[in-house]
């Protein structure tokens, strides 16, 4: 069963819960896919008059939000053996090469790589247990995690609910035209058909009147 056929089959509140509930334990350093969930319940918004997608991004703020603070938290407690555990766990995501670029990224770059490595789902995943281990005080990450999470939730909701409106509608446009195209082709041939009959049994006459 697809993300999309699953929040189908459920009430919206509950979709503001999955929403909420697969981003928070994605941003604690749990591999799951938060974007696509989002990015599934922001178009369906956009289909639905029952899906608010003001609820779909505070929902999805709150889980990113809640998430990276306890991701935090339990970086700061696990440290290095977290990310040891974590990374003959999950190779994919936590390998040493993944793990050594983002402690990079993050010493360069301090709060605003929180910030921005919302965006970013490699680091939207190590941000929280990261800084943590990193010992970032715990406000300067709050504030950068908030306002990440706050731009990246509502950014990403608002833009595919609006780009999803606009496809509909110009689906539903594309699909008169397509429909006007169709019958005039059709009004077209019938009458070019009609045309060159009429112009052989003409032909047929002259020929006929001629051989007389």
């Amino acid at each position: 069963m697809s993300v999309e056929q699953l929040l189908e089959t459920i009430p919206p509140l509950l979709v503001y819960l999955v929403v909420g509930l697969v981003i928070g334990v994605e941003s604690v350093g749990v591999p799951l896919p938060g974007e696509i969930v989002l990015v599934t319940a922001a178009l369906m918004s956009s289909q639905h008059d029952e899906l608010s997608p003001l609820w779909i991004a505070v929902a999805a703020t709150g889980g990113a939000v809640v998430g990276d603070s306890v991701g935090y938290a339990i970086g700061r407690r696990g440290g290095p053996r977290l990310f040891d555990w974590a990374g003959r766990r999950f190779p994919k995501h936590f390998g040493q090469a993944h793990v050594g670029k983002a402690r990079e990224f993050f010493g360069r770059h301090g709060a605003w790589a929180v910030f921005f490595g919302r965006f970013v789902a490699l680091l939207r995943i190590l941000a929280g247990p990261l800084a943590g281990s990193m010992r970032m005080a715990y406000p300067k990450f709050l504030a950068a995690n908030a306002g990440g999470g706050v731009v990246w939730a509502a950014g990403t909701t608002y833009a595919v609910h609006y780009l999803g409106v606009v496809a509909e509608t110009w689906l539903k446009r594309f699909s008169w035209i397509g429909l006007v195209v169709a019958v005039g082709a059709g009004i077209g041939v019938a009458l070019l058909v009609r045309w060159k009959l009429n112009r052989d049994v003409a032909g047929d006459g002259v020929r006929e009147e001629g051989a007389s």
